[in-house]
């Protein structure tokens, strides 16, 4: 079986290659954007000709929340012609794409979890772009799963638990936002969902939610992650008015992950055991 990973040296792809060395049976296809440029139309179609490739990951994306609200043209770019181009060449080849999305494609407004099939209401242009990449994959690929996560971090790039740790290390006081409520949720956990659903050659294509278990506000998170690295900080919570930044951000964005539980059979941990299994 060939797995095609797109966005090799991001987060998710980073988390993929950490894990493939457990599954000989899959021979993993790494590309980073300077190998195979998803926006570029031309490429992904010579790509998927030249190579047989059973199951595309996109782990691709434009993820910077708040330039996204300027680079509008450079994030539609990478999360929507992107995963447009990558579903029309698997519907093509009749490969598989497997589609990774985000929490921030609902608004945040609401106090329970998010299913599947809840209304989305993007409230920035990184979310709108998100939504937009997950329509076109629907409408471009008849064999899709799109997975839409959240608060996504792990050991490799750049993410708020290492950003927590860098503070730590260069303060004695930090103030962190409180009243965002959601789910953190560990890139490798995530990988290995991923590779379950492949692994389980099962149809039932469609929107998937998955993060781990629990609830938390980011003051929270970023409480455990200096608890269980031994940092002593003065950490103080502060509402959302009081760190204005460009985009606005869903104030809950927790995730039912119900449904690929029932599917897959798959086990999810607690973000706080996933968070200590993570310690660097």
């Amino acid at each position: 079986m060939v797995v095609l990973v797109t966005g090799a040296s991001g987060q998710l792809g980073q988390s993929l290659q950490f894990i493939a060395p457990k599954y000989p049976e899959i021979q993993f296809v790494f590309a980073s954007s300077s190998d195979l440029d998803i926006t570029n139309p031309e490429r992904v179609t010579s790509f998927f000709e030249t190579n047989t490739i059973d199951f595309c990951i996109n782990a691709a994306a434009y993820t910077a929340v708040d330039k996204a609200e300027t680079e509008v043209e450079k994030a539609h770019l990478v999360n929507v012609v992107g995963p447009k181009n990558l579903a029309i060449a698997c519907q093509k080849s009749g490969s598989t794409l497997v589609h990774i999305s985000t929490d921030f494609v609902f608004d945040g407004e609401g106090n329970l979890p998010y299913s599947e099939n809840h209304t989305t209401n993007p409230i920035g242009v990184y979310g709108q772009t998100k939504l937009e990449g997950e329509i076109e994959v629907a409408q471009n690929c008849d064999k899709h799963f799109i997975i839409r996560t959240s608060w996504v971090y792990s050991q490799f790039a750049n993410n708020f638990m290492k950003t927590m740790l860098r503070l730590g290390s260069e303060r004695d006081e930090l103030n962190v936002v409180a009243d965002q409520i959601g789910t953190p949720t560990n890139a490798v956990d995530l990988a290995e969902a991923i590779v379950t659903i492949i692994k389980s050659k099962n149809n039932e294509f469609g929107v998937y939610n998955f993060s781990n278990e629990g609830v938390c506000s980011w003051y929270d998170f970023a409480k455990e992650i200096f608890r269980i690295n031994a940092i002593n900080i003065q950490l103080n919570p502060i509402p959302t008015e009081a760190y204005p930044t460009p985009a606005k951000r869903p104030k809950y964005s927790v995730l039912d992950k119900s449904k690929i539980k029932n599917t897959f059979k798959i086990e999810i941990k607690s973000w706080q055991e996933s968070l200590l299994q993570t310690k660097i």
